[in-house]
């Protein structure tokens, strides 16, 4: 932790839906105690219209989210991390780097929204169903008794918290 501040990377796929969601979610919940940042094994050209319209109506900050790719955050002189979850089976099946902080890792296995094809209203209710998913599983995270837990403890917790919502 720099300046008493955690650093939270997300990775998913193409880092238009889930990722970029996560980012702004922890970004407004974690008041200050947190810094997310979100990247693609194979970044998307553009976020999707969809999740930004989702984030904006539920007063999330946009302003800087953009696609990026992984190695931005692994390169030489990259701020360190503190955690790194993989949102999608792509991203942690991918030869990731060895990250500047050696950060805490989790797979936070989350359904991609933008696979979904049925109707718009069906479209739309998936990206609220992980949103919503995201929402639980941040709370749950900014709320873990940091101070007191040990490296080994603090992995555990955190690797429930993404088994807890496959079950």
């Amino acid at each position: 932790m720099q300046d008493g501040i955690y650093r939270v990377l997300f990775l998913s796929r193409r880092n238009s839906a889930r990722s970029v969601m996560a980012e702004a979610i922890l970004n407004k919940i974690g008041k200050g105690r947190f810094k997310a940042f979100s990247a693609a094994v194979d970044p998307a050209p553009v976020i999707e219209p969809t999740v930004l319209q989702l984030l904006r109506n539920e007063d999330y900050p946009i302003e800087d989210i953009k696609p990026r790719h992984f190695r931005d955050f692994a390169d030489a002189g990259a701020t360190d991390l503190n955690f790194v979850f993989t949102l999608s089976d792509t991203a942690a099946g991918e030869a990731l780097p060895e990250w500047p902080g050696l950060p805490i890792t989790a797979h936070w296995r989350c359904p991609d929204p933008i696979l979904v094809k049925d109707e718009a209203w069906q479209r739309k209710q998936a990206f609220i169903q992980v949103l919503t998913g995201l929402e639980r599983r941040l709370n749950i995270f900014i709320n873990l008794p940091f101070a007191s837990l040990d490296r080994m403890s603090l992995q555990h917790h955190i690797k429930d918290i993404g088994d807890a919502e496959k079950a």
